[in-house]
């Protein structure tokens, strides 16, 4: 017999799996926590064969022989497995999964949503249209909220060009809603990547005939500028004062990966000197954030921006809690019998 004791630590952001499956000689307990408590982590994975994740970090510490010596796999109930400290589970041999393409259909209407937010400044035209007295009652129009800082008015679909950065399965299916609005639509290379011969006019040609265009070309001619790439040393601050310096007026970025790509002071600065036209993101550098101390988003400065805010759901949806808990029930179950899927490392 060959016994697992698996833990899962956050069953506050999805319920699990009714059960797991394995084949024999396996046997399993499991164990739940509603919440993550980072004092009691050491203490609830102590005895953790299999560890069930979302959000809470697991550093090497916890990851070392002396924490968790039985650990041998880290079932990440999320697509993002940024959390872990891969390089000390990569040093003892510890299997790393995640849940690929759980979430596609909710953060991409959700990316689309926070476009729509940016772009016709929702909050702010109806935070104006509730103001008493009202500024529309007297100036017989709010048009001026509308307008970029070229004075222009904002653009419809038909004439936006969406520039993706990071083209996995997510930045694929944002593009594909973004071209059936009507956008041109182009697929960012990565960030000072060199541009192989033979190009046609500095377009990359792809198999499936998607086409890579050099991301600086993508900064200057975006009007709607989309991040669905994953957070990692090379990624972090990608989008900052450089970045907006070269970056149409009449732009608005969504952000739905990762806090700490777009560098968040940066941001602020840009949408308030109008080298951008606005901004909506649903992540954070620090999480879950509560005022001007864990984000200058959430500052003084920048609450009367063109700046929409949504606390890390893009993801949550029916469909997403379905699609993680049958990915991973497949994910364990396929562990178990030595048939490993959707392996990060």
């Amino acid at each position: 017999m060959v016994h697992h004791e698996i833990v899962a630590l956050e069953r506050i952001h999805q319920p699990l799996p009714p059960s797991f499956d394995l084949s024999p000689p396996h046997t399993y307990n499991l164990t739940t926590y509603d919440r993550p408590d980072a004092s009691l982590l050491a203490s609830r994975v102590r005895d953790a064969t299999i560890l069930i994740v979302t959000t809470i970090r697991l550093s090497a510490e916890i990851l070392s022989p002396d924490v968790t010596p039985k650990l041998k796999l880290v079932a990440v109930m999320a697509t993002g497995t940024d959390p872990v400290d891969l390089d000390a589970c990569k040093k003892r041999g510890i299997r790393v999964t995640n849940c690929p393409g759980a979430n596609i259909d909710a953060v991409s209407e959700h990316a689309i949503s926070l476009y729509f937010a940016a772009r016709r400044r929702t909050v702010m035209l109806d935070t104006a249209t509730r103001k008493v007295p009202s500024d529309w009652k007297e100036k017989k129009t709010l048009t001026g909220m509308l307008r970029c800082s070229d004075g222009n008015p904002p653009l419809t679909c038909g004439d936006e060009v969406m520039g993706v950065v990071g083209y996995g399965s997510l930045g694929k299916r944002i593009a594909e809603i973004g071209r059936a609005l009507g956008m041109k639509v182009l697929v960012a290379a990565r960030k000072k990547a060199s541009v192989p011969s033979p190009s046609l006019n500095g377009v990359l040609p792809l198999a499936n005939n998607d086409e890579r265009v050099p991301f600086e070309d993508v900064l200057r001619q975006s009007t709607v500028l989309v991040l669905s790439l994953p957070r990692n040393p090379d990624t972090m601050d990608l989008i900052s004062t450089p970045e907006f310096a070269v970056m149409s007026p009449h732009a608005v970025v969504i952000n739905i990966a990762r806090g700490g790509i777009i560098n968040e002071q940066a941001l602020v600065n840009a949408v308030k000197d109008g080298k951008i036209a606005g901004a909506a993101t649903d992540v954070f550098l620090k999480e879950p954030a509560e005022g001007p101390q864990d984000s200058p988003l959430l500052s003084e400065e920048a609450r009367d921006l063109n700046i929409t805010v949504s606390p890390h759901l893009a993801w949550f949806a029916q469909r997403t809690m379905t699609n993680l808990g049958d990915i991973l029930k497949k994910t364990i179950e396929a562990w178990v019998d030595g048939k490993d899927i959707n392996v990060i490392m």
